[in-house]
């Protein structure tokens, strides 16, 4: 099978490649093709891949392009994790942000309105030429926002396009192993859209061990999400939230810790990975050994600015591992081809799933996946809280969608100003003339 990675020079693409070299079953991906606007960083994975697979007799072989139609013609997988405005892109959706006063992450406020707003129509376009050129392939979506971008291409391609993150899987993992439970076997509850979800409960052999979870302080205050929201506060919800969740529940910390910092997240992995590809023009250099220790230096740094605000200290060791977004895009392509039926939280249509959403809107859930795809399993009714905040959020995504489909600033003023981590219709108006101006992409908006 051929897989087709877009945003092929991604860092983070070696993880996928490294999951494809264990696998060997019949029927396994055997052709990767990596597309890229910038030759240049695909050719440095490359090199990483190179190494990766050396020793592997059966190792996937691994071209590079910059055509994306080429990319796409016979895929049987594609695989979306494109940046559009690249990095620097991201550093100027935190500052232009921070300068009124919000949030600017990537997805969550006014940055992920903007990262959106220059992203969907570059995604609705890729939908279309698959559609077109590879009608019978699979899209799993990473690019950020996820579910938001996944919603739009599922406009032009359906059910063949699911998203996918690795924050629930991390999250589910890291309450299992606190309580002991195999994360695999475990049934993780799990439901909201992309970077606003909250696990419910985690059943172990019909019995949900979320309660012992929440009575045991000390077991709260020993893992990531319990040192960053806090123990009581996550009894007082009787969830534990997605970690994207603490930009909602102490915007005001958060904000000051990333106005009061050197350097916003977006900034450090601009500059980050702009020396791990500068240092990939060596023809000498140790690729994967650089790779890995870039890596690691990523992941330590993780929501660094959250942490500090939460007084959360460094990471652990244990808390290190993320949810392993490899893992779910191999074990979502290994069920849809070969009928290998598995449970994953993906982002999908919600069809029935929540009453409170319309059958089309993208949601994250638990699904069962098969042959003809994946499948949103029934889930509780959200809590009142949550329901305001999924709703609104999703509101403000869908008028995302309007704008990058219309043109239309009017509407791009209305997705910033609805959102609920923003205060102020004049806010809003002088957040999008920023970006705008700060964001060729975005010159469609009239």
């Amino acid at each position: 099978m051929r897989l087709t990675i877009l945003g092929g020079g991604g860092f983070r693409l070696p993880l996928v490649y490294g999951a494809l070299l264990g696998d060997h079953a019949e029927g396994r991906i055997t052709h990767v093709t990596l597309h890229d606007l910038d030759p240049g960083r695909p050719a440095a994975i490359a090199r990483v891949l190179a190494d990766q697979a050396a020793g592997v007799p059966d190792a996937p072989k691994v071209t590079v392009t910059t055509n994306l139609d080429e990319a796409l013609r016979g895929a049987d997988f594609v695989f979306s994790a494109i940046r559009v405005g690249g990095l620097e892109g991201r550093a100027a959706d935190e500052r232009i942000a921070l300068a009124e006063g919000v949030l600017g992450q990537e997805t969550v406020g006014a940055g992920g309105i903007a990262y959106g707003l220059r992203t969907v129509p570059v995604a609705v376009d890729i939908a279309r030429r698959v559609a077109r050129l590879a009608p019978d392939a699979w899209v799993i979506n990473f690019t950020n926002p996820a579910g938001l971008v996944t919603e739009a291409m599922a406009r032009h391609l359906g059910d063949r396009v699911i998203g996918i993150c690795d924050s629930p899987v991390g999250l589910g993992r890291r309450v299992a192993r606190i309580l002991g439970a195999d994360p695999d076997t475990a049934w993780i509850d799990y439901v909201g859209l992309n970077h606003l979800g909250w696990l419910r409960g985690l059943r172990v052999e019909g019995r949900d061990e979320l309660p012992r979870l929440l009575a045991d302080p000390e077991l709260l205050g020993s893992f990531e999400e319990g040192r960053l929201f806090g123990p009581d506060w996550l009894r007082a919800l009787g969830a534990i939230p997605n970690e994207y969740l603490h930009y909602y529940y102490f915007n005001r910390e958060a904000v000051r810790a990333y106005r009061e910092a050197q350097q916003t997240r977006g900034a450090f992995l601009r500059d980050q990975q702009a020396r791990f590809y500068e240092e990939m023009k060596r023809p000498d250099a140790p690729a994967l050994a650089t790779w890995d220790r870039t890596r690691a230096e990523r992941e330590a740094t993780y929501m660094a600015h959250n942490r500090e605000a939460a007084g959360a200290g460094e990471r652990d060791e244990d808390d290190l591992e993320s949810g392993g977004y490899e893992k779910v895009a191999l074990a979502l392509m290994r069920a849809i081809a070969h009928n290998q039926r598995t449970t994953l939280i993906l982002n999908v249509r919600n069809r029935t799933t929540l009453s409170v959403l319309d059958a089309e809107a993208v949601i994250e859930v638990p699904c069962f996946v098969d042959a003809n795809g994946a499948h949103p399993v029934s889930v509780a009714p959200l809590p009142l809280h949550a329901t305001g905040l999924v709703t609104s959020v999703k509101a403000v995504e869908r008028f995302v969608l309007e704008a990058s489909e219309s043109g239309s600033r009017t509407t791009a003023v209305k997705a910033f100003a609805l959102h609920p981590l923003i205060d102020s219709v004049t806010v809003a108006r002088r957040l999008l003339d920023d970006y705008t101006g700060a964001h060729p992409a975005l010159a469609y908006l009239k």
